[in-house]
């Protein structure tokens, strides 16, 4: 790339974070005050016991109480805040040999790998931990261990659960923590939930919800699997968390996953709990099929949402492993931790938030039949949704589509292009509120995603584009 090329890039780089940073979250992310989490009324969603609703959005810092000083978890957390996450998923028993390799202070989690013999001074960094995370409005999805202490596979290990000690260290774990304002139990750690493995996280799951009644639980599954294989009807599993994984640019796995667990019965509320990652090699493959960036991180958090999912976990490669100069890289990963904070794709989800929480929220239902009959290509998935005097399409690339206005069942339509990479929005019109018509977004392409708002006129809902 040649001088002025690289000028122009970087330009137009700072100045789509520039954008994205004028409105950072103010004040704390959530108000933990509102009481503790339980399902909503209509099993789609979470919401706090007074009724109001709970957006999970996660990010996945699975190496945050292993690897990270306090200096540095301060540095995180209020990064995360600022740009509105609600959750950071975070593993207690750590993947990078979290056993036997001491956190920043010195401390390992167990003495003699016995989970039965906590050794506290560790314990003692979580807690500090978590407790600032609750200072700040955030929850921590709290995985009592990685799957590789049951499955080793690719792991490091080793092995240390039967279902035996899995439920008295659940029983042990629950009870540290079950008074904690800000916990969602998350059982599991990238693995299979079937054969041996069932009854061991049966039993973790099991021990700690014997003696926490405070917190919701789900499970999370290995790549391109979802815990409803093996736990939707247990009772601990409260709702189901699926991995769409690194190695997919279609829309065909969020079809295959978080359709799939939306119709399933009894009810559950259902998301995708790791999408692909931003910075991440493609498949693992990045000479032949690159990185994913900010536009994948878009179109995974889209059609999860409009596909039925009632939050959204983000990922940067780095940053859940951690990195830093003097640290083995995991997965090709090619950066630090600390220089990825703010790539673009971490600023959009403020304005996804933004946006999903400005119109009522506990109503909204995906609805591809607001979209009459068409064929996008899987990579080009047009994807609606709809809630109480209003409807959200996602288009991801920019193919037109005919939407089917009486869906929204109003007498006239105010209709918005918003921008999801700057949060911005552009009135298009007010329509009759029946009939079909055709939209075609501003600028079409790969990156150049756009939201389609259609608002009931007599709602008085805001322009989505000048929200707070």
């Amino acid at each position: 790339m040649n001088r002025t090329l690289m000028l122009i890039a970087s330009v137009v780089f700072c100045s789509i974070t520039a954008t994205a940073q004028e409105n950072p979250w103010k004040g704390s992310s959530i108000d933990l005050s509102r009481g503790k989490l339980v399902i909503s009324e209509n099993k789609r969603f979470l919401v706090f016991e007074d009724g109001t609703p709970f957006f999970y959005l996660g990010d996945t810092g699975w190496e945050l109480f292993h690897r990270l000083n306090k200096e540095e978890t301060e540095r995180f957390l209020e990064n995360r805040r600022a740009k509105g996450f609600t959750v950071i998923q975070a593993v207690a028993l750590a993947e990078l040999d979290g056993l036997n390799t001491p956190n920043v202070e010195g401390n390992r989690p167990l003495i003699d790998n016995d989970p039965l013999k906590p050794n506290e001074s560790y314990w003692l960094h979580v807690d500090w931990v978590i407790k600032r995370a609750a200072e700040k409005g955030i929850y921590i999805g709290l995985l009592p261990t990685w799957g590789d202490k049951v499955d080793k596979r690719w792991g490091v290990g080793p092995v240390i659960f039967t279902a035996e000690n899995a439920y008295k260290y659940g029983q042990w774990i629950g009870n540290r923590y079950k008074d904690y304002l800000n916990i969602i139990w998350i059982n599991g750690g990238d693995r299979d939930g079937g054969g041996d493995n069932t009854p061991i996280w049966n039993a973790l799951g099991e021990g700690i919800k014997s003696v926490d009644k405070n917190h919701l639980m789900t499970f999370h599954p290995w790549g391109e699997r979802s815990s409803s294989e093996w736990f939707h009807n247990t009772s601990w599993l409260d709702f189901n968390m699926c991995q769409t994984g690194h190695g997919q640019r279609s829309y065909a796995i969020f079809k295959r996953l978080v359709v799939r667990d939306y119709d399933l019965k009894p009810v559950k509320p259902c998301f995708d709990g790791e999408p692909r990652y931003e910075d991440h090699p493609v498949g693992w493959n990045p000479d032949v099929l690159g990185w994913f960036n900010d536009a994948d991180v878009r179109q995974a958090l889209y059609w999860n949402l409009f596909s039925g999912g009632f939050g959204h976990t983000y990922g940067c490669h780095p940053i859940w492993q951690m990195k830093t100069p003097d640290r083995e890289a995991v997965g090709l990963a090619r950066n630090n931790w600390y220089d990825v904070l703010d790539l673009e794709g971490a600023w959009d989800l403020i304005h996804a938030r933004r946006l999903i929480e400005s119109r009522p929220f506990l109503s909204r239902v995906p609805d591809q039949s607001l979209i009459a009959p068409a064929y996008f290509p899987e990579t080009d998935y047009v994807v609606a949704t709809r809630g109480d005097g209003y409807a959200f399409v996602y288009f991801p690339t920019g193919w037109s589509a005919e939407i089917i206005l009486d869906r929204i069942g109003a007498k006239s339509v105010t209709a918005y292009w918003f921008d999801p990479r700057a949060g911005e929005s552009k009135l298009i019109e007010t329509y009759p509120g029946q009939g079909t018509r055709r939209f075609t977004p501003p600028s079409s392409g790969r990156g150049n995603d756009w939201i389609l708002v259609l608002d009931d006129t007599s709602k008085g809902f805001k322009d989505p584009g000048i929200l707070p």
